[in-house]
């Protein structure tokens, strides 16, 4: 049976500890000054290496290399012993099953006895934390006065659950996750030993799913180097589940088209064929999450092919706006977290979906403040804004210098326009989705004086529009449907949309459209 990676190429110097030099130059400095505590307390997460400093400070306290700051020199019979599990004095206890006060209590007797071969026994205890309160109890004398053969090193990944009296009594090391090009660097040099052919972009990918773990960073590449000689990104993303499925690519492009139906045909699908929900919905967060990247100009953080890569500039860029995709990722993080409390899974996909493809992102509103809309006769109550109630409630005008913004006056759309548009949406899908994504983020307020206006919610949409060619091919697009090309002016648009059992010329649409107010509550 071959050895696991991990276990193969531990550290057996102290040089060889990989993102912990704080800790390590601390220790080294204790061995030659042969100033050693008692007690050590190493916490930190996992696969960080508090198992192996700790079995380096067991080799450091019994070698017998004269030079004390070569100490372990791996070569004198106690190193030798260490490296191959079979020095007597050191033990290793696993408090996860041994978590009793009758545990403590026979190690307590047992301490006295001398070592067997080294001058120090060394005690070990990993995962310290399981320990019982009596079971801690038991151990605080014997942290307190240890006999002075006796070194304690309890190990912990949940430092917050050991008392303080115990915490007290132990010289604290916190063991911190190691960076990125850290693992990267170690992984390069133990592919070079095994004789493994590793891309550069699959050992960033493996030291990036690590999260700081060396240890398990060094069973992903074990993990890979069973299944092919060469380990390309493709295979690495394929066998560490990373690879971006094609149904979550069809969503995205369902989004940008604002195909709902394409979408749930794409959700369904996937969990048909034995998705996991919530699973789903993470794969499409972090999707989402490297169109961010790419957008802000930070696609080198991201792990894909050069294929990948160009698809997700273009779907990145087809977004109306930022704002507009932070909705969604946060539409469908809501999704990933609510998945497993739902009692029908794919009801919180297709709730994001739905928000992504049929809300803008000024009439976007959460799910906890909609409220069923009933036919009734008694107009529905407004709330204002803050700022209008107080300028209300002293009886004065808004302050001069916050004007109300108004739109211009526009005839009524006309029928050909708003029955064709979603025909000229898809035409200018056609020839570029950004545009379209612009359109799906603005309204049609008519025509005046020949001139067709589009409503923007935001400047950052309406400069958008403006700019580059969106303009003429909205013209063209128009020119093939109805046969006219209009010219196209946008504007700013505070208006909301007015219910149509809500009097359009009453106190109420006046309140909707011209003073910011929404409806809270229809009776």
């Amino acid at each position: 049976m071959t050895q696991a990676f991990y276990r193969k190429w531990r550290p057996q110097t102290w040089e060889a500890v990989i993102g912990q030099e704080h800790i390590i130059s601390t220790l080294r400095n204790a061995i030659a000054a042969d100033r050693m505590a008692h007690a050590y307390l190493f916490a930190g997460p996992r696969g960080t290496g508090k198992t192996t400093t700790a079995r380096l400070l067991a080799k450091a306290a019994n070698c017998l290399a004269e030079e004390l700051s070569e100490r372990p020199c791996n070569e004198c019979a106690y190193c030798l012993a260490v490296n191959q599990g079979r020095f007597l004095d050191l033990i290793e206890i696993d408090a996860a099953s041994n978590t009793s006060v009758e545990d403590v209590r026979d190690l307590r007797e047992k301490i006295n006895f001398s070592p067997n071969l080294g001058r120090y026994k060394i005690y070990i205890i990993d995962e310290v934390h399981m320990l019982s309160n009596a079971a801690f109890n038991a151990l605080l004398k014997t942290l307190e006065e240890p006999p002075s053969h006796a070194i304690f090193v309890l190990a912990t990944t949940e430092v917050h659950k050991i008392p303080a009296t115990v915490l007290s009594r132990c010289q604290r090391h916190e063991f911190r996750r190691i960076p990125v090009p850290d693992i990267v660097a170690n992984l390069e040099t133990l592919a070079a030993g095994e004789n493994l052919q590793v891309d550069p972009e699959a050992f960033t990918l493996i030291a990036r799913q690590a999260t700081g773990a060396m240890r398990d960073a060094i069973s992903l590449l074990d993990q890979l180097a069973s299944t092919s000689q060469h380990i390309t990104l493709e295979l690495a993303q394929t066998v560490l589940g990373t690879a971006t499925s094609q149904a979550v690519i069809d969503i995205t492009e369902a989004i940008l088209t604002s195909d709902s139906a394409k979408g749930l045909d794409h959700i369904h699908q996937s969990l048909d064929s034995g998705s996991d929900p919530r699973q789903f919905a993470r794969q499409i967060v972090d999707y989402l999450r490297n169109l961010l990247l790419v957008r802000m100009g930070n696609a080198q953080q991201i792990d894909a092919t050069p294929e990948a890569r160009q698809r997700m500039a273009q779907q990145a860029q087809a977004f109306a706006s930022t704002p507009e995709l932070l909705r969604i990722i946060q539409a469908f993080n809501h999704a990933a977290s609510e998945a497993r409390l739902s009692w029908q899974p794919a009801l919180p996909l297709e709730l994001a979906l739905i928000e992504s493809v049929e809300t803008s992102p000024a009439e976007f509103t959460h799910p906890q403040e909609v409220t069923a809309p009933q036919m009734v006769s008694s107009p529905p109550k407004v709330r204002k804004p803050a700022s209008k109630r107080a300028a209300e409630s002293q009886k004065s005008a808004p302050p001069e210098d916050e004007p109300v913004p108004s739109e211009p006056e526009a005839d009524s759309l006309p029928q050909n326009i708003a029955q064709n548009w979603d025909k000229v949406r898809g035409l200018v899908r056609q020839q570029n989705p950004q545009t379209q994504a612009l359109l799906n983020s603005c309204k049609l307020l008519g025509i005046k004086n020949g001139i067709l206006i589009l409503g923007f919610n935001g400047e950052f949409a309406k400069t958008k529009m403006e700019q580059g060619q969106h303009i003429e091919i909205l013209r063209q697009a128009l020119q093939q449907v109805i046969g006219e090309s209009l010219p196209v002016h946008c504007i700013l648009s505070t208006g909301k949309s007015i219910p149509a059992d809500v009097d359009q010329d009453g106190m109420v649409a006046t309140a909707l459209r011209d003073l910011g107010g929404e409806i809270v509550d229809i009776q």
